[in-house]
Parts: C-alpha cells; sequence; structure tokens
C-alpha cells in the first residue's frame, strides 16, 4: 500500500472514497451507478496527482526523494541487471551493509554495479543502517571500483543516502579519507562509470559514488552538500526554515542540469518512482545503455581525462 505524503492529501481522500466504493459494488449489488461514480472520481484523482506532480516545490521533491516506497537498490538489481553476485567487505574491517555491489550482466554486457540499499521495512533498513555508510563502506565500494578496471568492465552506481554516517565509530575509523579515497578513485578509474542519483544525494556520502563520466538524476531525486534541515540549522538555528533552505541550495535536478552538474534527467512514472517502479527502472535502464554506448571505443587515458575535464568546468562563469 503506498504511503500519501502531506501534499497529496486531496489525492489521498479521493483514493480513500475509491476504495470504500469498490468495496461496497463488491459487497452488494450496486449497478452503474457506483462504477460511475467510481470512474469519475478515478479521473479526478488522476488529474490532481498529475497537477501535482508537475509543480513540485524543491522541499516537496525531497519528500518525494525519501518516499519509503521508493525503489531501492535491489529493485533496480531485479529490473536490470542478470546474473547478479554480489561482492562483501572491504579486506581492511568488515562488510558494510548501507552500500551493495557486485558482477552482473545489463543487457548483455559484464557490469560492476555499486550502491547504496535503504532497505524497505523497518528490520530491512535497520541491516542497511538507513542507506547511511560506514567507511568500510567507502572502502568496499573503492576496492570493487579497482577490481572493475582490473578486468576492464563498466561501473554503475546507485546513489540514494542522506549522507555517510556520522557516528562515533565511522569518525574513529576514519570516514572522510575513506569518501576522499572513493571519490578519488572515481576520478582515476580507466573504465567508463555512470552514476545514476535514484533518491537522495546527500553530501560527500553520495559524491563518493556520484562522480562519473555520466551523471543521470531521476526526475524528482535530489542532490546537495548538505541535508535541507542541515543547511536550515546552520544559516537560520531552525531546522523549521527547510523549505526555504531546499529552494535556496538548487537541488532538484531541474537547477543541477542547469548548473552542469547533471548530464540527464530521466522522467518518473506520474506520482513517482514509487506509484510504477518498473516503468522508471526501465527508463532509467535505457539511460544508462545511452551514456555507456558513448564511451564504447574509448581507451582508459580518454576516461579519466573525460571525467577532470567535466568536474574542473562545474562553476566555471567564463568571466576572466
Amino acid at each position: 500500500m503506498i504511503s500519501f505524503l502531506d501534499f497529496e492529501k486531496p489525492i489521498a481522500e479521493l483514493e480513500a472514497r475509491i476504495h470504500d466504493l469498490r468495496q461496497l459494488d463488491g459487497e452488494q449489488e450496486g449497478g452503474a451507478d457506483i462504477e460511475d461514480e467510481v470512474s469519475r472520481l478515478q479521473s479526478k484523482a488522476d488529474q490532481l496527482l498529475r497537477e501535482a506532480y508537475e509543480n513540485l516545490t524543491p522541499w516537496q521533491k525531497v519528500q518525494v526523494a525519501r518516499h519509503p516506497n521508493r525503489p531501492q537498490f535491489d529493485d533496480y538489481i531485479d529490473g536490470l541487471i542478470d546474473d547478479f553476485t554480489p561482492l562483501s567487505g572491504d579486506r581492511a574491517y568488515s562488510d558494510d551493509k548501507a552500500i551493495t555491489g557486485g558482477i552482473g550482466r545489463f543487457r548483455g554486457r559484464s557490469v560492476m554495479v555499486i550502491g547504496h540499499e535503504k532497505g524497505s521495512d523497518m528490520a530491512s533498513r535497520v541491516r542497511h543502517n538507513f542507506g547511511m555508510a560506514r567507511p568500510e563502506g567507502y572502502r568496499k565500494a573503492a576496492r570493487l571500483m579497482r577490481l572493475a578496471e582490473r578486468f576492464e568492465l563498466p561501473v554503475i552506481t546507485l546513489v540514494d543516502t542522506q549522507g555517510a554516517y556520522p557516528g562515533i565509530g565511522a569518525e574513529e575509523r576514519g570516514q572522510a579519507e575513506a569518501i576522499a579515497r572513493s571519490t578519488e578513485t572515481c576520478l582515476d578509474i580507466r573504465v567508463p562509470l555512470i552514476a545514476c542519483l535514484v533518491g537522495e544525494g546527500g553530501s560527500g556520502g553520495a559524491v563518493a559514488l556520484a562522480t562519473g563520466n555520466t551523471v543521470i538524476m531521476l526526475e524528482h531525486a535530489v542532490y546537495a552538500v548538505i541535508s535541507p534541515e542541515g543547511c536550515a540549522s546552520i544559516l537560520w538555528r531552525s531546522a523549521e526554515r527547510a523549505q526555504d533552505a531546499a529552494v535556496a541550495m538548487k537541488i532538484t535536478a531541474q537547477d543541477l542540469t542547469e548548473l552542469n552538474v547533471v548530464d540527464q534527467v530521466v522522467e518518473e512514472s506520474v506520482g513517482g518512482a514509487h506509484r510504477n517502479p518498473a516503468s522508471t527502472i526501465a527508463a532509467l535502464g535505457d539511460a544508462i545503455a545511452g551514456a555507456l554506448a558513448e564511451f564504447d571505443g574509448k581507451d582508459g587515458g580518454f576516461m579519466r581525462q573525460h571525467r577532470r575535464e567535466k568536474f574542473l568546468a562545474i562553476g566555471q562563469t567564463g568571466i576572466a
């Protein structure tokens, strides 16, 4: 069952009314009158849904990006990757469950896939630490990227995290160094890296996997150096100004495309990816395939130089 967000309250009320009428129709002979009313209400609900998602504010996009029913890493693997074999551990401390990675076949092509996993219910969210990786997660990611480079496998990353885990143990084990090392590895490997922002792209925890040759972002995903609540707490000393922060930070896919941070935006199903995951996952697969095709026949030196030039160009104004 889909959870409704605050701004979807009118839609939720219509859906509840439709549900009640369908139950009534099943319990007794309601005739054409109930069917007509259901059809009318469904058309109205669909219209409200389209209008709402065509005019989302940045803060509403944050809410959609965090939706608990949004597709997770395992959903993308099931929809896009054949013969996926997970690879575990950083070979130094342990295996972090917030970042998953492994080898599989994407449309007949061998690839390395690495991404954040938030979990789909409370038990799995706790197991995956809500997608917030510890240092060993980023060291695992760097290890797998080097393995992909050794066997000349393209790397696909799926980014969805509020940020790296800020716990004491994580800091003691070198969280900042691990994030920096993973980001450095993204820039250094001699194979194509296609980064996909599929939910929240939070802080360095996202950048550590998103420094790719091509950065693809889902329509209602967000990407920022800090959460809107964190930004508001720093600037205005109140997390209640998160909506203002979301606007000021330019965190939406549309804003980031204009700033040349994101290369391609993939449209989501009407009402967000959580309402029709299969359609959105397929559309992302098409975007990944197109991005990989652009680097066919290019050597390792080109891959590294392409990423270097791409990220050095971000933020340039052309003013001498």
